[in-house]
């Protein structure tokens, strides 16, 4: 589908305008579509989400033998289009949600929706190392549950001191022969309960006051350079994965002074029986842009047909016309 500036087009309002192009995204504008709503993607200079950067995806029902992530992603797009939800590969740059319709602006234009689904996702926390960029998807992984299955057997380190990177070690220790926890103090931020699980498990072990300054590695992860922090001291692990569970960014800063945020995560406030409703009728959101719990391409995908339910039976509530 070609990528007009549709922004300079005589017409009216989108029925729904969708924000991001993840599994939330495709998924809201795939239901959208099929309820005869005229919807509107903004994909991203960078579409697709996270899955972009993932290789071989496993746990997505339909796929028995895995599917690329990209290609995945594709195929959810090639899905949305053939019901003929419109797209533009743009960022946006603005959004009025203070009157109705309400207004989306990306760098091409401005563009007007009876409703708006929010899937900008989240993004996680990485270290900034070189070698890390140039590794993803090859040993580097923000996503234990995700992407654990194919370290089975192997040497693994998971950089953290929280809650989440107690729950990846723990689901990684399952399934790795050993699980190294590298955390930059001397002792954790987790609940007591999980670090309890933690210590008793044989084969996770903890280095404190400790930092990882280089993944090394050529076409896939080979070891991490561990710096003491105490001592300077550096040393080289031979692992083949490398864990990151340091937290996520939900990606919302242009919607901050226009939804209600908590710790930058859009808060969901079910209205009329519509569970995905935030603080602006007619907004709604979908995937990991609220969700810092689960943060699945499964789950996901369950907002964003959630979202795109919501807004039609809002729509309909609201007395507009389709």
């Amino acid at each position: 589908m070609s990528n007009r500036d549709l922004s300079k087009d005589v017409m009216p309002p989108y029925d729904v305008i969708v924000i991001g192009s993840g599994p939330a995204g495709l998924t809201a504008a795939i239901y959208a579509t099929r309820a005869n709503l005229k919807t509107l993607v903004v994909a991203g200079a960078v579409a697709g989400g996270q899955l972009m950067i993932t290789t071989d995806v496993e746990n997505y029902p339909g796929f028995p033998k895995g599917v690329q992530g990209p290609e995945l992603m594709e195929l959810w797009r090639k899905q949305a289009e053939r019901f003929e939800a419109a797209f533009v590969d743009d960022d946006v740059t603005k959004v009025d949600f203070t009157t109705h319709p309400l207004k989306v602006w990306t760098t091409e234009g401005m563009y007007e929706g009876r409703s708006v689904i929010v899937a900008t996702g989240a993004n996680a926390k990485y270290l900034g190392l070189a070698n890390e960029e140039r590794l993803k998807g090859r040993g580097v992984s923000a996503c234990a549950v995700c992407d654990g299955f194919f370290f089975k057997g192997l040497d693994v380190v998971v950089v953290g001191g929280g809650d989440t990177a107690m729950e990846d070690s723990l689901f990684l220790s399952k399934l790795c022969k050993t699980v190294t926890v590298v955390h930059r103090r001397n002792q954790f931020r987790a609940s007591k309960i999980m670090q309890d699980r933690l210590f008793r498990t044989p084969n996770i072990k903890v280095l404190w006051d400790s930092q990882v300054v280089d993944v090394l590695g050529e076409a896939k992860v080979e070891g991490a350079r561990i710096k003491s922090l105490k001592t300077g001291a550096r040393t080289d692990l031979k692992v083949q994965g490398l864990f990151l569970a340091i937290g996520h960014v939900p990606a919302t800063d242009i919607f901050r002074g226009q939804l209600a945020l908590d710790r930058g995560y859009i808060v969901l406030a079910p209205h009329d029986g519509l569970s995905t409703g935030t603080s602006v009728e007619g907004v709604f959101a979908a995937g990991d842009v609220h969700d810092f719990r689960y943060r699945q391409a499964v789950t996901a995908a369950g907002f964003g047909s959630m979202a795109a339910l919501d807004a039609e039976r809002w729509l309909q509530q609201a007395g507009s016309p389709k």
